[in-house]
């Protein structure tokens, strides 16, 4: 370490008067740091350990024969339905994608993993688009109706791009270390960017895989309607491509010659050769029907308009990706049988080109409406195998089941542990206030599990920003046993797919009326919590029936209630201009507002019939016939132990749905034949927002 008397005095006298070290000192202390570095607010080499355990919710496979066989007609690894029962399952994961890499990469499906030969390639796509990401245009009665992101979405949102640059980087740094690390040796990854961050992106990506990995900049050029403007248009984004290691899968493409090169040659390639005097002349080597190395600019049309057939298949995002440009990347760095992941997935394109080319995949999102799109594609690329004669694998609907809060709620990282708790208590304490005003409840401190209470029901208030899970239901559950508490309200933001209505059902078998209820995003409007304008809202219902007729169940879908709003206070309605119009969701209905010349309003219910709000609904005819079981280390012994969730894994054994090409629904399953005995059937709706609701049937054969 050079440093002079001078300096080390300096260095002294800086940290005895508790200043910081002027910056030529982190080059003079840390000689080993790299010669260019990235500096933001906030940066930390601290990267989320956690580890919480994956639940399957839903499990998906398109029957590989219609008919039950008899015994010993079974398929290997397939049961008497053709149901894939072993080897890998693709997995699409609803959540936080910080804690579902950190939990992939330090908890027990690592193994899988790895089992697998390691994850080949990594495609993303990270919102760049500020703030278009999690919109989603909903199509209702002729007209479009623009879903606004949820509670969980906005704040995904707000943390990255709340503080600008700094805060996209922080956001981006550390998930991208996470795929680093899951990466196997010789895998590669692909980051889709544009002009907003792709300045930025290299140069996190340089610091994290190293600037020798850098194999490709690639531009994808697309054509879209110009517009006239004082710039150069807009037509392309940027696709970095890192390897983890010096080597890593390579299929070389090819692409058509140009006009001037067949001119030049002929169909022909040359190549060199050094003659016994050492000099090098060229040859032609023959005919080359597979045509030029591809080079790193592809030309690939954008998904255009609403006639295209990608867009028709199940529903898509403004910031959809064509199949054609997946299809190079995943053909290219990957083989058949590799595992490849997507932890942004938006509409399922990665899932669905992966598929397609017998590819093993993983795919999260933290969008509930994202995964909801991606299942209906799957399905519909499913369905499209089976009938082209080709394999294709099952897949499962994962989640983070045991969250902990202090990775969700913001706290100062300069402060010391007893000052985070502090500050944590604090916002939790006044966050619960505010829903507490606003449901009308009555605060009751120390009480427990729970927060307050209103007309004889105890109420507990779930997390600002995560979902309510089981694990938090039943232990209101437990303390209602506890203090011989009849009647509870859970008022959460988001509920854990799948959760309800088993755990009210639950609930009720040990004697408690829990009910569920939406907090509307309207609670932090402090004029309608003061004029007491706040609506708590049920979650959805179902009504279905099951038919029985010679051991062969129908089911039948005969009622859905909702009670959403969205949009529909006085003030959005009263900016309405003469001649204009609006569409919101209003106590249940989504509505048309307009406003005519005159100045007079109207309104016309585009959801007329309660079928108007089920955008899938599917049936598992035996629902008790696959238990969850998690893995998870044991703290006392460090082991990895399984054991029964309690829960029940939904195997999607019929299913109908709407996509923009086909807007009919089956509201009658088709005849599922069933051995004699008691059954428990599960019937699951998926609204247009993308909430599910689920409902058991019990009957016998």
């Amino acid at each position: 370490m050079n440093l002079s008397d001078g300096d080390k005095r300096d260095i002294l006298r800086c940290l005895e008067a508790g200043e910081p070290l002027p910056e030529r000192y982190r080059f003079l202390l840390f000689a080993g740091k790299r010669e260019v570095e990235l500096v933001w607010n906030g940066k930390s080499a601290e990267v989320c350990d956690v580890v919480l355990p994956f639940q399957t919710i839903e499990q998906v496979d398109e029957p590989r024969k219609e008919k039950p066989g008899r015994a010993g007609e079974s398929l290997p690894g397939f049961d008497a339905r053709g149901r894939q029962i072993e080897d890998w399952t693709n997995k699409l994961i609803w959540g936080d994608n910080k804690l579902i890499l950190a939990s992939l990469k330090n908890g027990p499906l690592r193994a899988n993993i790895e089992s697998e030969g390691g994850l080949k390639l990594i495609y993303i796509d990270p919102p760049f688009d500020v703030g278009a990401d999690f919109s989603m245009n909903i199509e209702i009665g002729g007209d479009s109706f623009t879903k606004k992101p949820n509670i969980l979405e906005e704040i995904a949102y707000r943390d990255t791009w709340g503080r600008g640059a700094d805060s996209f980087i922080s956001m981006i740094y550390e998930r991208l270390v996470l795929m680093r690390d899951l990466l196997a040796e010789d895998g590669s990854i692909y980051v889709h960017c544009d002009w907003r961050v792709s300045g930025y992106m290299r140069m996190v990506l340089d610091e994290i895989f190293g600037t020798e990995n850098f194999r490709n900049e690639i531009i994808w050029r697309y054509r879209r309607w110009p517009a006239p403007q004082r710039n150069f248009q807009k037509m392309h984004d940027t696709i970095y491509r890192y390897a983890k290691g010096a080597s890593t899968a390579w299929n070389q493409l090819y692409e058509a010659k140009s006009a001037s090169t067949l001119k030049a040659f002929g169909d022909t390639k040359l190549t060199t050769e050094i003659t016994e005097k050492g000099t090098v002349r060229k040859i032609k080597t023959g005919d080359v029907s597979k045509g030029t190395y591809m080079s790193d600019v592809w030309e690939i049309s954008m998904i255009q308009g609403s006639a295209s057939k990608e867009r028709n298949q199940a529903g898509h995002y403004p910031t959809q990706k064509p199949e054609a440009l997946l299809e190079r990347i995943i053909k290219s760095s990957s083989n058949e049988g590799d595992l490849v992941a997507d932890f942004f997935c938006g509409s399922g394109t990665t899932a669905a080109v992966a598929e397609k080319l017998g590819r093993k995949w993983i795919a999260s999102d933290l969008g509930k409406f994202a995964i909801h799109t991606t299942r209906k594609r799957m399905i519909g690329v499913q369905r499209e195998m089976k009938a082209a004669g080709k394999d294709y694998r099952a897949f499962e609907l994962l989640n983070l089941g045991k969250y902990e809060r202090q990775h969700y709620i913001g706290v100062g990282p300069g402060l010391s542990p007893e000052q985070q708790q502090q500050q944590l208590a604090a916002k939790s304490a006044d966050y619960q206030s505010l829903i507490l005003r606003a449901y009308a409840a009555q605060p009751l401190p120390n009480s427990g599990a729970f927060h307050g209470k209103k007309a004889g029901r105890m109420v507990a208030i779930g997390p600002i920003n995560l979902p309510v899970t089981r694990l938090f239901a039943e232990e209101i559950i437990l303390e209602c046993r506890k203090q011989r508490i009849t009647r509870a309200d859970i008022l959460a933001f988001e509920f854990e797919m799948g959760l309800f209505p088993a755990i009210t059902d639950e609930a009720k078998a040990k004697g408690v009326d829990l009910a569920l209820k939406y907090i509307p995003a309207e609670v932090f409007d402090k004029r309608a919590v003061q004029r007491g304008q706040i609506t708590f809202h049920n979650v959805s219902h179902i009504e279905a029936q099951a038919h029985v007729q010679d051991r062969r169940i129908t089911v039948e879908l005969t009622d859905y209630a909702v009670h959403y709003s969205q949009d529909a206070d006085e003030h959005t309605i009263a900016r309405l201009k003469n001649g204009q119009s609006r569409v919101l969701a209003e106590n249940g209905q989504i509505v048309k507002i307009s406003r005519d010349r005159s100045g007079k309003l109207h309104r016309h219910p585009l959801t007329e019939h309660w079928t108007d709000w089920v955008d899938y609904w599917a049936v598992d005819f035996d629902f008790e016939s696959k238990p969850e079981i998690i893995r998870a280390e044991n703290p006392a012994t460090g082991q990895l132990e399984e054991h029964w969730s309690g829960n029940h894994i939904f195997e999607n054994e019929w299913q109908s749905f709407r996509t923009r090409k086909s807007r009919t629904l089956d509201l009658k399953s088709a005849p599922h034949e069933s051995p004699p005995g008691p059954r428990l059937l599960a019937v699951k709706v998926v609204d247009i927002f993308g909430n599910d609701t689920m409902k058991l049937l019990k009957l016998t054969i």
